[in-house]
């Protein structure tokens, strides 16, 4: 009985020390009916490590306004997959068309959160706009429908109103006073002041998201396809940053052919970038004193 007690403990032990064994040594796993390896070590941040901060292009009057692209995914994660592309590489390519879109018009300034094939932890990236003072931050995502292949269209997403007042609660709770907000520096004394700071500061960054996300889709009209449903609020952690107008864009579904070819093609990459660098200088010229020629 107890010999029978053992072998079924070991039943459910054994695979958890032999990933545990793989973890270690970093070894690899390999799957060759899903035609892949999946490694079960990953690079993650240092705690407490300092920010690498990308490379700021465009104008170097420091007073022009400044627009963070953040093509998401990267690294060991690719993103969403479709039947020949995987969507860490279709957003990068549309963040380098945006890129060049918007320093070839001038006037601004431009950062992009990776410009490889890296990874970046969501929180990263929101404090790489925080850190470079960005005016307005755009995180570029693709989707997938699975074996639905009809689905198809961008659609756009910002903050959702309850997940803004919690974001707002705890980035309260963890900033001291050397943080500031909106150019107020937070008060390390009066936690309900910095709460307030924070919730106020989350409201004006919100609104002005959200008419970001309504000039996309006016400037977009007759040129890219959306879903159905194209404007959404989600309690996405990319778009959490308290002072930094965000939007995450969805450029479509890579698993509709349709869609692929247009995300993955230059005429389709060129189009998203008139579209969107449009959009962008519309919603700067609206916030921002500074000529944007």
């Amino acid at each position: 009985m107890i010999w029978y007690r053992i072998q079924i403990a070991l039943l459910f032990i054994a695979p958890v020390i032999a990933v545990a064994g793989l973890y270690v040594f970093g070894k690899v796993i390999p799957v060759p009916y899903l035609g892949r390896d999946y490694v079960i070590r990953i690079e993650l941040p240092e705690a407490g490590k300092a920010l690498d901060l990308p490379e700021i292009e465009g104008p170097q009057d420091a007073a022009r306004p400044l627009v963070v692209i953040d093509p998401g995914h990267g690294g060991h994660d690719p993103g969403a997959s479709g039947p020949a592309i995987k969507e860490k590489a279709v957003v990068l390519g549309l963040a380098r068309a945006l890129r060049d879109q918007l320093l070839a018009e001038g006037g601004i300034r431009v950062a992009m959160t990776r410009n490889d094939d890296r990874y970046l932890a969501l929180a990263e990236r929101v404090q790489i706009a925080r850190a470079l003072g960005a005016d307005l931050f755009l995180s570029i995502h693709a989707d997938s429908a699975g074996d639905r292949e009809g689905v198809s269209g961008a659609s756009i997403y910002t903050l959702s109103e309850r997940a803004s007042s919690e974001a707002a609660a705890r980035f309260a709770e963890r900033e001291n006073e050397a943080d500031r907000i909106n150019g107020v520096t937070l008060s390390g004394d009066n936690p309900n002041v910095n709460a307030i700071l924070v919730e106020l500061a989350q409201r004006r960054t919100s609104a002005a998201s959200e008419g970001f996300a309504d000039i996309i889709l006016r400037e977009a009209e007759g040129v890219l396809d959306f879903h159905p449903e194209p404007k959404r609020s989600a309690a996405l952690a990319v778009l959490r940053a308290p002072d930094v107008p965000s939007v995450l864009f969805e450029s479509g579904f890579i698993t509709n052919a349709a869609d692929a070819q247009r995300l993955s093609s230059p005429a389709g990459q060129r189009a998203f970038a008139e579209v969107m660098a449009r959009a962008i200088r519309v919603q700067l010229a609206r916030t921002r004193e500074v000529p944007l020629e």
